[in-house]
């Protein structure tokens, strides 16, 4: 399985703040997780300070994890 964030970094907060703003959301999320039975298929939307959506967050099922310039 793997386990997926994506965030727009294009967002008015995380532009004027990136580092504050995606550590507010990695907390916010590592805390939130707990609700989730981390099976493939869960996942949820992510928003900003201004809860406005920025992403989304998943679990998919693979067979593993392929990694960028891995040959």
């Amino acid at each position: 399985m793997r386990f997926l964030l994506e965030v727009s970094m294009d967002d008015e907060a995380l532009a004027k703040d990136p580092v504050g703003e995606l550590g507010r959301i990695l907390r916010y999320w590592g805390g939130n997780l707990r609700h989730y039975p981390m099976k493939a298929g869960d996942g949820s939307e992510i928003y900003d300070s201004e809860y406005r959506e920025v992403g989304r967050w998943r679990i998919e099922q693979g067979e593993g994890v392929e990694r960028e310039g891995a040959a």
